[in-house]
This record gives C-alpha cells, structure tokens and sequence, in this order.
C-alpha cells in the first residue's frame, strides 16, 4: 500500500555561484586567463583596467532592488538575489594587487613558428614521385592513415575495404602495397611502418652498409624477441661474434628512433608552454613567496552601467521597456559584482594555500634536496589554513611553482608517510629519490633486481619490502633490471 508523508531534513548543497568559483581556483594561470576573456565578452558591465577615482554617489550605498514608478509599481528582482554570494564591499574599482603578487607587467609572448604539419610535409614528398591518378589518391589515403607517431596502425585489407567505402576506389591488397612501399622511402626514415619490428628495419635499410649495421639487420629481422628481451648471451651464442662486434650492432639499433613521426618538428601538436602560477625565491635567507601578477587582473563595475541604473531610478516615467531594460542591467551588474568577488578569494585561496606548502616544506625550498621532503598530505595543508580538503586538492592538481631548483608541479611536493628504521617519519619521495640514486649507480652490465635493491635500502635504513620497491620502480618509469642491461 503505497502513502504520502512528508519528511524533513537539513542538507548541504553548493549553490552555483560556490561551484563556479571552485572551478575558478582549479584553473592554472593561462586557463583563468581564457575564462577571464570569455567573462568580459559575456559581461559589458565588467570592465578590466585601473578606473579613476569618483564619489561614491547616493544609489550605490541603497537597496537598488527596491524602486518605486510613478504608479506605485514595484520592480521584482527575486531571481537576481545576490546577498548570498556578494560581499559587502561597494568599491566598484578592483585594487587587490600587493606584495603577493610578482611584477609581471610585461607581456612575455614566446613567439611560435607556423610550419607546415607532419601529414602535409609526408604529401609534398609524396609530389615528387612519378604516380598516376590512381596511385595517387592511395598513397595519399595511406599518409592519411600515419598517426602522429609515424605508423599506420591498421591491417592491408581494412584499407582496402576503407577505400572503397569511403573514397569509392576500388582496389586490391597488391597495389595498397606497392603504394606502401613508397611511403616506406619518405622522410624521417620508418615512416609508415605497421610495427616497430618494421619500423627499425626500415630505418637500419637506409644506412651505409657496414658489418655492425648488417648485423643489428640480421638480428632485428630473425632475433628480434631474444633482441628485445635483452638475452645478449644467446645472440652471441647465435652469431659466433665477438663482444665488441654485438656491442657496435646494438648500438646501431640504440641510435634509432623508434617514434619517426613524433620528432617531427612541424608536426601540428600544440606545444604545451607552462607559466608558474607562483614563484618562490630565496631573499637574505628567508623565503618570499609571489603569485604570478597575472592572476590579479584590475576590474571593475562598469560606472556607465550604474550611471544608467541611476538615470532609470530618477526618471519619472517609466515603461515597460525601461522595467525590462533595467532588469538586464541588474543582473549584469550583479554578475559582475560577484565576479570581482570569485576572483579576489580565489588571489587569496591560492596565495594562503601555496604560502602554507612553502612553511610546511621550508627545509626543501631552501637547500632544494629532494630527501629533505617531508611527509605530507592534503589534510596536513587543509587544517593549516582552515580550508577543505577538496580546495586544496584544487590548487594543487593543476598548478606549477617556480622555485631556484626549476619549475615543479605543486602536486609533487605531496606524499605519504613511511617509518625508517628509527622509528621517525619519512616521505616517500625522499625514499625514491635514494632508490633512483642507487639504481644510477648500479653496474649496467649487472643491473640489481628488486630484491637486492631492497637489501641495500634497508642498510640504508629502510626496511621496504620487495613489492614496495617495484611499486616505486614503476612509479618512477624504471624498467626491470633485465631491461636495464647494457652490453
């Protein structure tokens, strides 16, 4: 039997204006910089730039949701409340800029260079081969095909059946390919191949013939597992060569590149120009911590917005047109309003935020030892300066610090906590750091396996086990130690 009753509860919602200025805090600097644009486009009663100085007139320090025409008629504006979400400062002009914020009043553009694309550069080399039509539009087809890394991924006969659903050309697996094997005689060498076995073979047929080269040929066409898996001993085995000889050979094969089309330097991947949204530098021996000057942009409220709103509430006669116009402008400038507002408690966020991680991690900052790191985490950062943790996972995900020792994603300085053999407290980064020390080190025609290498941590004073060694190796891109063999 189904009934109706009512239940109450209390519950914590975000409201809009709470969501949007926590994906303030989450952009990076050149980010912000983009939904700062797309705000001023959106919101002509935001204005950018110093505003001179004015009395603050009657209206601004009244309730201007209140206004009464001539016939008595009140203007409802329940939908634009911004109490909630507005501080009380009426200022109209934005002037937070401090000591937190570095002299970065310079535009510093890096200039990029417009070249024509990987794909394009494959076509014009392609227009210096003698092709008919036919032969033509395949082989243009199968550059289309070369994904950014120089390989075509997909089987003879899906590009025959492509061709012919796609393009209308009607073919067979032969001509694809002849016209392949074109493509393999473009440039960068390997181009076009299917595999990485091809792809080297491709490139070892374009060098100058000698025995080393003949060689690491033989061994990547008929070796090419025992090759790859680094079992040096059954090669030697295999071709009754001297040391030397397969040593020069595995050299050649070294000197290749396995991803043709990624060193392309026309290629059309837009290049990632990080900006430090912070920076720290060491003054007199102390630290000093700035906020790129960039992410404290001088607004206002438009004063021609509220000269209008004012004109509006002196006029006698008021019509309908007026009431909707007026509504329009309210809820610009309440947006505008709130904005400037978003804005300065995301300076402070990020700047109280960063200042904490900079005290909690001092000893590193100053001596830039990277065993120096203390263990830390994000609730270490939240109690400090009273915010949730979920802020501080926001200002730390995306964001990058410039320090004395380079520009360091601020996520890196985080880690967990593991107890050394005194019994203290020591990050994981300062035991990762020892192991990739010790891996440097190490004799590379006797890599150390993960068990040996745990050994010698914990006479280091770090008892770790085996599994935790690997978990860290791969953490740190660190093949096994068969892989990290050297003849």
């Amino acid at each position: 039997m189904q009934k109706q009753f009512l239940h109450l509860k209390l519950s914590q919602k975000l409201s809009p204006q709470q969501i949007q200025l926590m994906k303030l805090i989450q952009l990076p600097t050149q980010a912000f910089e983009q939904r700062l644009l797309e705000e001023m486009n959106e919101n002509p009663a935001l204005e950018t730039g110093k505003e001179e100085e004015f009395e603050k007139d009657e209206f601004e320090n009244e309730d201007y949701d209140d206004y009464d025409d001539a016939e008595s008629e009140r203007i409802e504006a329940e939908d634009i409340n911004i109490d909630d979400y507005l501080s009380n400062d009426d200022t109209p002009d934005y002037k937070t800029q401090a000591n937190n914020y570095s002299d970065d009043d310079d535009e510093r553009e890096a200039p990029f260079a417009a070249p024509i694309s990987f794909h394009q550069d494959l076509i014009n080399q392609l227009n210096t081969f003698i092709l008919n039509d036919s032969e033509r539009e395949i082989a243009e087809f199968l550059v289309g095909s070369i994904d950014d890394m120089g390989y075509i991924r997909r089987t003879i006969l899906d590009i025959v059946d492509d061709l012919a659903f796609t393009q209308g050309i009607y073919t067979d697996e032969k001509m694809v390919e002849k016209m392949l094997f074109v493509i393999h005689e473009l440039e960068p060498s390997g181009v076009g191949a299917r595999d990485l076995q091809e792809c080297l073979l491709l490139q070892l047929k374009h060098k100058t013939p000698t025995e080393s080269v003949a060689l690491a040929l033989d061994i990547i066409e008929h070796q090419f597992d025992a090759f790859t898996k680094k079992h040096y001993d059954k090669l030697l085995q295999k071709y009754s060569v001297s040391n030397e000889l397969l040593k020069k050979a595995i050299h050649e094969i070294e000197k290749l590149n396995p991803k043709p089309g990624g060193s392309f330097t026309g290629n059309n991947k837009v290049t990632e120009n990080i900006v430090p949204d912070f920076a720290i530098r060491i003054v007199d021996g102390d630290l000093e911590l700035t906020l790129n000057g960039r992410n404290a942009p001088s607004l206002h409220v438009s004063k021609e917005y509220q000269e209008m709103l004012q004109t509006y509430k002196d006029s006698r006669d008021k019509s309908n047109s007026q009431k909707d116009a007026v509504q329009f402008i309210k809820q610009k400038l309440d947006s505008a309003k709130w904005f400037i507002d978003a804005i300065r408690q995301r300076q402070e966020t990020l700047y109280v935020t960063m200042n904490a991680i900079m005290l909690f991690q001092e000893e590193f900052f100053l001596e830039g030892d990277e065993t120096k790191m203390k263990p830390m985490i994000l609730k270490d950062i939240a109690d400090r300066v009273g915010l949730d943790i979920s802020t501080i996972s926001r200002v730390a995900n995306s964001k990058y610090v410039e320090t004395p020792y380079g520009t360091k994603l601020i996520k890196e300085f985080f880690s967990e906590a593991m107890k050394n053999e005194q019994g203290e407290d020591v990050s994981t980064l300062e035991i990762k750091k020892i192991l990739q020390n010790v891996i440097e080190e190490e004799d590379k025609h006797k890599p150390l396996p993960d068990d040996q290498l745990a050994e010698i941590l914990k006479e280091k004073g770090y008892p770790i086990a085996r599994r935790t060694i690997a978990k860290y190796r791969e953490q740190l891109e660190i093949p096994v130690a068969r892989m990290r063999k050297k003849m």
